[in-house]
């Protein structure tokens, strides 16, 4: 069972950063790990996704986040980072990890496959 834990959140002024972590254990390689972000009264979204293996590194972003965030991962420890610059209001949600195997950085991020597994958010907001 792929466990995850999220760190990273707070509160930051519209222009500004935040660092995501999240720590991922009992996985393998063949997962794709994700960020996903749930705004109060919408529906929980993909930002970013990614997938690390021994010959390459595949990369998946919304729209909304291309140019402004970027997301990563350290192999020890087992972490996902999403640098998040630029900030605006609209980027105000819980953000989760979420793990799933066997799928693709697109159709994870896209939702058009179900992740397994789902850390249990921090809160970003956005606001001056």
């Amino acid at each position: 069972q792929v466990q995850l834990v999220e760190s990273g959140g707070g509160l930051v002024q519209p222009g500004g950063s935040l660092r995501l972590s999240c720590a991922v254990s009992g996985y393998s390689l063949n997962y794709i790990i994700g960020w996903f972000r749930q705004a109060p009264g919408k529906e929980r979204e993909g930002v970013s996704c990614i997938r690390v293996n021994v010959l390459v590194t595949a990369t998946y972003y919304a729209d909304s986040v291309k140019g402004r965030f970027t997301i990563s991962r350290d192999n020890r420890p087992n972490t996902v980072y999403l640098q998040m610059n630029s900030l605006k209001p609209e980027d105000t949600a819980v953000y989760y990890c979420a793990a799933a195997p066997g799928t693709t950085t697109q159709r994870l991020c896209t939702m058009s496959r179900d992740p397994s597994s789902w850390g249990q958010g921090t809160q970003v907001t956005v606001s001056s």
